[in-house]
């Protein structure tokens, strides 16, 4: 009996793969259902003894049977996309069924939960240090320091936190990553557990990832024995953005508003319940069991540049022919990711930019192509490369309309705490508004209002409303409690400073 593997990812189902998984099951095939291997244009993809055969519809079913399809990619490993990644992290994608135990200790897992539980706490930590693997959620701080500060805290309890509220637009690899392998997430927990001395966890995962749930929790029943003493728990996010901020998502989990705490205290003093916490975010996680086997933390220390070292899940949205996941050593150029392993804009226009760390990421122009991706290149040339999330816009984008949208986002998902982020998205829309419109205030609401001493008695030039559309920018990024405020002038200064004309 002919064995297909196909992937029940949630982008892959989105494509239409159980339709095509019905379709070789009543031409008398066996359907395995598998992990994604990330290459998201081919989806619903076909393996059939490590050949490919993508993107299918139920109709294409007989002529891969018979040899004679035209949608036949080779051998998947092989492909061009694969061929120049190194997957550490998404080793097993594409190749094992994400709940299949057997399959998961066949490729190597629980290895590192094994090898750190007969390690003391102190070096499991100093391993960690050692590895160079720095939080993956974006703000790029060493996890094992911040493991160390809680190992080394004082409270009755110790929570070990996951924030899989994966929001950024144009981002997934934690979702894949929680679909197809969360036993690696799972191992990754139970060393983090073992190394500060936790014994309860929670992944907060946003109500939006219904598959991504569907897993976790079956996987968690399967595998409770062998992380025990250490339990984790899922808990499901209503899917506000800023329940992405670390301290917003404790909030929720305790069952408060999910709204920014001022800090300090730091979570790793006092979280979850006023406890040492760890809050890791997911690709952080999963990436500990590799670190954690024999050798494991030298070799990702050799890999990647500078500070940042190991690898990085990056994702390929937007206008872009070959979407997907290209996990790869740090260091590729953004030319590299876009053109090469990309290729191009999905529409064959050129590129007029491209972002990169999500809606609140800078908008980088063709001529910084060479930038290496790096967290330090990227903050030194104004960028962020938060969760690794690249979104391609060719060049009939508007880059005003961009950044408009910018403060839009910030406006609507606000927690409201902070006035700076508040009040100063929602002034952010009407500049730009005034701005694109061709100049500053009509007199008209000017006279409406005799009342205000300090109002301008002629409307703003145009040139006076960017100026202060720059220092509104400047006071989000400087006063707003979190990244939300914090980083929405990224996109906006970039499209401003680097596409002036889309603003006329």
């Amino acid at each position: 009996m002919t064995l297909v593997r196909i992937s029940d990812d949630a982008l892959a189902l989105a494509c239409g793969a159980d339709e095509v998984a019905r379709a070789f099951e009543a031409a008398g095939c066996k359907v395995e259902r598998v992990s994604s291997w990330g290459m998201h244009w081919l989806e619903p993809l076909a393996e059939i003894g490590g050949q490919g055969w993508g993107p299918l519809t139920a109709g294409d079913v007989a002529s891969v049977l018979e040899g004679s399809s035209a949608k036949a990619i080779g051998r998947i490993e092989d492909h061009t996309f694969l061929a120049s990644q190194q997957r550490l992290t998404f080793a097993r994608a594409g190749k094992t069924r994400p709940l299949s135990l057997d399959d998961y200790a066949a490729t190597g897992g629980w290895m590192g939960l094994d090898r750190a539980r007969a390690m003391a706490p102190q070096q499991v930590v100093e391993e960690v240090i050692a590895s160079g693997l720095r939080g993956r959620g974006g703000a790029g701080f060493p996890a094992g320091i911040k493991w160390r500060t809680v190992l080394q805290a004082a409270g009755p309890r110790k929570y070990i936190v996951c924030n899989a509220d994966e929001g950024d637009s144009g981002t997934f690899a934690d979702r894949m990553l929680m679909e197809g392998d969360p036993f690696a997430l799972i191992e990754g927990m139970a060393i983090a557990a073992h190394a500060v001395g936790a014994l309860q966890g929670y992944i907060y995962v946003r109500s939006e990832y219904p598959h991504a749930i569907a897993k976790l929790n079956p996987a968690l029943d399967l595998c409770a024995a062998r992380i025990a003493p250490f339990v984790i728990e899922v808990r499901v996010g209503a899917g506000a953005y800023v329940c992405g901020e670390e301290t917003s998502l404790l909030n929720s989990i305790e069952g408060k508003r999910g709204e920014v705490r001022a800090k300090p205290p730091l979570p790793a003093l006092e979280g979850l319940f006023g406890c040492p916490t760890v809050v890791n975010n997911v690709l952080t996680l999963a990436a500990i069991p590799h670190i954690m086997t024999p050798g494991g933390a030298s070799l990702y220390d050799s890999l990647g540049v500078e500070r940042s070292k190991g690898t990085m899940p990056i994702q390929l949205a937007g206008n872009v022919k070959h979407g997907g996941l290209c996990e790869t050593a740090f260091g590729i150029t953004l030319g590299e990711l876009v053109h090469e392993i990309g290729g191009g804009t999905a529409t064959g226009r050129p590129v007029k930019a491209v972002q990169v760390g999500g809606p609140l990421g800078a908008y980088i122009r063709p001529d910084q192509f060479d930038l290496p991706f790096d967290y330090e290149a990227y903050g030194a040339a104004g960028a962020l490369i938060g969760h690794g999330g690249v979104t391609v816009f060719d060049d009939t984008a508007d880059m005003g309309g961009m950044a408009r949208f910018a403060m839009e986002f910030c406006a609507a998902e606000s927690c409201g705490k902070c006035t700076p982020c508040r009040i100063g998205s929602t002034r952010g829309v009407e500049l730009i508004d005034r701005i694109r419109s061709g100049g500053g205030r009509a007199p008209g609401k000017v006279e409406s209002l005799p009342q205000m001493h300090n109002a301008p008695k002629q409307p703003r030039s145009r040139e006076q409303e960017i100026a202060l559309l720059e220092d509104l920018c400047e006071t989000m990024r400087d006063a707003s409690l979190c990244a939300l405020g914090g980083f929405t002038p990224y996109p906006v200064l970039s499209a401003l400073r680097h596409w002036p004309e889309d603003f006329m």
